[in-house]
């Protein structure tokens, strides 16, 4: 499907990105590989992870999401685009919140608004928990992206670019994630690791488990679903007696906008909600949508059933990974 193919990554030089670069070259062979991000210096550490000769199909476009203009000089024929750049920390977003409405929100609208002037194929926009039922700007945002996207598809008249979203928790040991915290208060040997919240929980997927479901969800998509995939979840104080066990848990009490459990398919979207073998399906609204798509049987012959009324997929209610198990999740995202 991608080979070939020109395919483009906003924010490409986070974590996801590297891990997705990493990935796409290793298992696909695209005719292009940009990455659009705005950080020079970002770029400049992942060309030299990335050997640009060794590395012929890569490309880096200095860009920020909330420049439409740019954009679509980005994704001239471009044949699908992950749509990752984002504003993510919760604290900072209560404190700055017009700027992640900026760059999460009116961000959101210029991708979708280029890549239809550009005629791309597919696009997949990330998302998060936080979505889910937000309490949060940065989660508010975040929700107020998905609706972008799938609305999207609403707009396209007869041209076949198509739009999807994929949900997912916790990556493990991502840049600012607990697991790198937690590292950091160990290097320093500190005798206690900071627990916000005794009952805290949260999902867990691996970088490349999030990378892997995001190219099979371009496989899958029509367009307007937002796929979640099947994940375990993690309690934080085991997390924290994984990683050290030795160490004492300290209660430092939850931050600005924080939640003890994250949603990820919420009980009022139950109506809307379809189970497959691996992951769920939050389809969109009937009203705004071809009837005749039910979302049931996907792109690749996979087919899904409703759930049931009382359906909700949150981390407390969940299956837990043991210590054991989370030290081997750990262990294959270093």
């Amino acid at each position: 499907m991608f080979n070939n193919k020109v395919m483009m990554l906003t924010g490409g030089t986070g974590s996801f990105g590297n891990k997705f670069v990493e990935l796409v070259l290793k298992k696909h062979n695209p005719k292009k590989l940009i990455i659009y991000s705005r950080d020079e210096y970002k770029q400049f550490l992942m060309q030299k992870k990335f050997d640009p000769e060794k590395y012929p199909a890569l490309r880096f476009f200095l860009g920020d999401v909330r420049d439409l203009d740019r954009l679509k000089i980005a994704m001239r024929n471009v044949d699908f685009v992950v749509h990752a750049a984002a504003l993510k920390h919760v604290p900072a977003a209560e404190y700055n919140p017009i700027e992640f409405v900026k760059t999460n929100i009116y961000g959101a609208e210029n991708v979708v608004q280029a890549a239809i002037s550009q005629k791309v194929s597919k696009v997949i926009a990330l998302s998060t928990d936080k979505a889910a039922n937000p309490i949060n700007l940065y989660g508010a945002t975040k929700l107020s992206s998905d609706k972008i996207f799938v609305a999207a598809n609403n707009i396209v008249g007869n041209q076949k670019t198509s739009f999807s979203v994929v949900r997912y928790g916790n990556v493990v040991n991502s840049r600012g994630s607990v697991v790198e915290v937690f590292k950091n208060y160990i290097k320093k040997k500190s005798p206690y690791l900071p627990i916000t919240d005794i009952q805290m929980t949260r999902f867990w997927i691996t970088l490349e488990q999030g990378v892997n479901f995001v190219l099979k969800s371009f496989k899958r998509m029509s367009g307007g679903e937002t796929y979640v995939p099947i994940i375990p979840s993690v309690k934080i104080t085991d997390l924290a007696k994984a990683m050290a066990p030795k160490s004492k848990l300290k209660i430092i009490g939850i931050r600005q906008g924080e939640k003890i459990h994250e949603m990820m398919c919420p009980n009022e979207s139950h109506y809307l909600t379809l189970k497959f073998k691996d992951h769920y399906v939050i389809c969109p609204s009937p009203q705004n949508f071809d009837k005749k798509n039910n979302f049931i049987k996907n792109s690749i012959g996979e087919k899904g059933k409703k759930v049931d009324s009382k359906f909700e997929y949150s981390s407390d209610k969940n299956k837990f990974l043991n210590i054991k198990q989370i030290l081997e999740f750990n262990k294959k995202s270093s």
